[in-house]
C-alpha cells in the first residue's frame, strides 16, 4: 500500500495542542489531563487537593489550576486508585507513586552551536546507564565520555530509558514513557550528559520501545482499555492500538519530546516488527515525517532493529530515507555460527555453510528478503548503500541472553577476534561496540530485573528459553548455574570495572579500537556519502577467507581477511593498502588476519 501521509498529519508544536502530559497555559496555570474513556469520574490529586475533572465526548478528562514547578500530582480513579499520568515526566518514587510537575526550561543548555553529525560518521557505543559506571548515574557517566571521544566513537547509544518497574532492570518493560527512569538520576542529568556528549563531539541516541508496555504498574488498560487491541497479542503482552488517534498522538509526542527537550540526536525503535498497525498510514512512517518536519536545524537519525528484515523503511524517497539503518543481526549471527560452531535457537539458519552466509550479508545486506513494514513491495536490502546497516560483534542482547552473559572475546583466539574487530570497524557499514570491548572488559552482562512474586518466577523460569536461543548452556554448566535475574548481585555482577581499563592489556586494545576508527575516519568515512545500493560484490576465497569488494562512488573498499588458521595468498588487483599500516609480506594474508585497500 502507498501510505497517505495526510491522513495522520504531524502534531504541532504549539504547547495548546499538546494532548498527553499537563501543560503550563499563557495565565500561569497548569491543565492536566489523562484520557479515560472508560471512566465517568476523574479527579486530580494536586499537592494535597481533590480537583474534579471535566471529562468530554471524546474520553479526555481536563482540569485547569495554578500550580507550581515540583507539586506532585496523580489521578484517582472513582475507585479511589490514584494512579501516575501516563505521560509523567518524573516520578517522586516508583511507578505507582505520584508524578511530579518538571520544568523544561530550567535547565541552560550550552550546546547552541550543535547541529549533530552526517549519518555515515557514525560509530557507535552501545550503553546500560545502570551498569556502565559503579554509580550507575547520568552524572557518572560523563566522566567517561572523553575516554570515548578520544577513541574515536561518534555516538553513543543508550539503552532504554522510560520509567520502568523496580530500581535496575534492562528498560525493556518501560511503563511511563515520558519519565525517566528515576535510578539514573533527574532529567536535568539526562540533559547535562547530552551536554556534555555534544561538547566532545558525541552524538546521543536513545533506544525507545513502543511494541507493548511492562507487566506491572501500567493502568492504561483499565481506564481507557482502547489503547490496546484485543485481537493481536505481542510476545510479551496486548498490542498497542496504534489505530486510535489518541494512541497515535502519545508516541508522536514522545518522540518529539525526547528529541526535543533533551536534545537527542536520534532513536532507535526496539522490534518494530511488533508495532502492528493496520492504519492507512503506519505510525512507524507519521513517527519519521514528523520528526522530518519539526526538527529541520540539526542531524537527527532513526534507527531501527527490525527482526523481519523489512527494507521498506529505509528506501530512498523525496528528502532521504525515513530510517536510516536497521541492526543488522544477520551478520551477528553468521559470524558468531562460522567462529565459534555455537548454532540452535536464533543461529540455527545459519549454521549451514555460515562463511558463505558471512559472505553475503556483508556484500549485499540482509540474508533473505524480509517482510514489509509499510508497502507491498520492499526493494531488495541489496538496493540499498551499506550504511543502511548496523553491524556489531555484540551487543546487550547478544551477550546478556547467554547463559553466563559471557562476552565474544572470551572464547575466541585474540588474534581471530582481532580480525572481526578490524572487519567491524573498516568496513563500509555502521560498526556498534558494546560498553566494555574497547578495553576488553571481563566482566559479564546478564540479564536482570527487579520483580516480586509471579512475575519474578516467570521471568527466572524463562532464561534457559533464552538462553537455548543464544549458544545454549556451556558444557560443565546446568540451567541452577544461569543468575537469577531478580538477585541483586546478578545486577552487581554486570557493572563495568573500569580498572580493567587502565591496564597494559586494556590500554593495548584500546589503542588498537583508535588506530581503526582513525582509518576509518580519514580514509572510509570520506567514500561513505557517495554510498549506493548493489555494492558490494564476493570475491572468491578460499575456505574461511572473506573477500569483498564495495563500490563506494569512484572508489573500491577492498577487504581480505583470512579468520583460519592457515595462511592464504593474497590475490592480485588491489589497491593502496590502508590497514594494516605496517609492513607486511608482500602477497600473503596471514591465518587470523585482514589486509583493506582502497582503489
Amino acid at each position: 500500500m502507498n501510505a497517505d501521509i495526510s491522513a495522520f498529519p504531524p502534531i504541532p508544536q504549539n504547547s495548546t495542542e499538546q494532548q498527553w502530559g499537563p501543560v503550563r497555559l499563557s495565565d500561569g496555570r497548569f491543565r492536566f489531563q489523562l484520557w479515560a474513556p472508560a471512566e465517568d469520574e476523574i479527579r486530580l490529586m494536586l499537592d494535597g487537593t481533590d480537583l474534579a475533572m471535566m471529562k468530554t465526548d471524546d474520553g479526555w478528562h481536563r482540569v485547569e489550576s495554578k500550580a507550581d514547578y515540583g507539586a506532585v500530582y496523580g489521578f484517582m480513579l472513582p475507585d479511589g486508585k490514584v494512579v501516575a499520568d501516563p505521560a509523567s515526566r518524573f516520578q517522586l518514587e516508583a511507578l505507582d507513586g505520584p508524578s511530579l510537575l518538571v520544568d523544561p526550561a530550567g535547565y541552560t543548555w550550552l550546546d547552541h552551536d550543535w547541529r549533530g553529525r552526517p549519518w555515515e560518521e557514525a560509530v557507535i557505543y552501545e550503553i546500560h546507564v545502570g551498569t556502565f559506571t559503579e554509580e550507575g548515574t547520568f552524572r557518572a557517566a560523563i566522566s567517561k565520555l572523553k575516554r570515548l571521544a578520544d577513541l574515536g566513537i561518534t555516538a553513543v547509544e543508550l539503552m532504554p530509558l522510560a520509567h520502568f518497574p523496580g530500581s535496575r532492570g534492562w528498560g525493556y518493560d518501560g511503563v511511563l514513557q515520558f519519565a525517566l527512569h528515576n535510578a539514573y538520576g533527574t532529567p536535568d542529568n539526562l540533559r547535562a550528559f547530552v551536554d556534555a556528549a555534544h561538547a566532545l563531539g558525541l552524538m546521543v541516541f536513545l533506544d525507545v520501545v513502543y511494541n507493548h508496555f511492562g507487566p506491572e504498574g501500567n493502568y492504561l488498560g483499565r481506564y481507557a482499555p482502547g489503547f490496546f487491541r484485543t485481537d493481536v497479542d505481542t510476545p510479551w503482552g496486548a498490542a498497542i492500538a496504534y489505530e486510535k488517534a489518541e494512541v497515535r498522538a502519545y508516541f508522536v509526542e514522545n518522540v518529539l519530546y525526547w528529541l526535543n527537550e533533551f536534545h537527542l540526536d536520534g532513536l532507535r525503535f526496539d522490534a518494530i516488527d511488533q508495532i502492528l498497525d493496520g492504519s492507512d498510514t503506519h505510525i512507524l512512517e507519521q513517527i519519521a515525517q514528523s520528526v522530518r518536519t519539526s526538527i529541520i536545524d540539526r542531524h537527527v537519525h532513526l534507527i531501527t532493529e527490525n527482526p523481519a528484515n523489512g527494507t521498506d523503511l529505509m528506501a530512498e524517497r523525496p528528502g532521504g530515507r525515513l530510517y536510516k539503518a536497521d541492526w543488522n543481526d544477520d551478520f551477528h549471527h553468521a559470524m558468531h555460527v562460522a567462529v565459534t560452531g555455537e548454532g540452535g535457537g536464533c543461529f540455527e539458519p545459519f549454521e549451514d555453510d555460515p562463511w558463505h552466509k558471512l559472505r553475503h550479508v556483508l556484500a549485499h545486506g540482509y540474508l533473505k528478503p524480509g517482510k514489509a513494514i509499510v508497502s507491498d513491495d520492499p526493494p531488495p536490502s541489496e538496493s540499498l548503500p551499506p550504511t543502511a546497516f548496523i553491524h556489531f560483534l555484540q551487543n546487550h542482547d547478544q551477550i546478556g541472553n547467554r547463559a553466563l552473559g559471557d562476552r565474544l572475546h572470551l572464547g575466541l583466539d585474540r588474534h581471530l577476534y582481532r580480525s572481526l574487530t578490524a572487519i567491524l570497524l573498516l568496513s563500509p557499514q555502521i560498526p556498534l561496540l558494546y560498553m566494555g570491548d574497547e578495553h576488553l572488559s571481563l566482566r559479564p552482562f546478564h540479564f536482570f530485573a527487579d520483580y516480586d512474586g509471579e512475575i519474578a518466577k516467570a521471568v527466572r523460569k524463562n532464561r534457559p528459553k533464552e538462553a537455548a536461543n543464544f549458544g545454549g548452556i556451556p558444557e560443565g554448566y546446568g540451567e541452577e548455574d544461569i543468575p537469577d535475574p531478580n538477585q541483586y548481585q546478578t545486577f552487581l555482577e554486570s557493572k563495568l570495572d573500569w580498572s580493567e581499563a587502565d591496564t597494559l592489556g586494556g590500554g593495548a586494545w584500546a589503542q588498537l579500537i583508535h588506530e581503526l576508527i582513525s582509518i576509518r575516519r580519514e580514509t572510509i568515512i570520506p567514500l561513505l556519502s557517495n554510498a549506493a545500493g548493489y555494492a558490494g560484490t564476493i570475491i572468491d576465497a578460499p575456505d574461511k577467507c572473506v573477500f569483498i569488494d564495495w563500490k563506494l562512488g569512484e572508489s573500491i573498499l577492498q577487504l581480505r581477511s583470512n579468520l583460519s588458521t592457515e595462511d592464504a595468498a593474497l590475490p592480485v588487483g588491489l589497491g593502496d593498502r590502508i590497514y594494516p599500516q605496517s609492513d607486511v609480506e608482500e602477497g600473503a594474508l596471514r591465518a587470523a588476519t585482514v589486509q583493506v585497500f582502497v582503489r
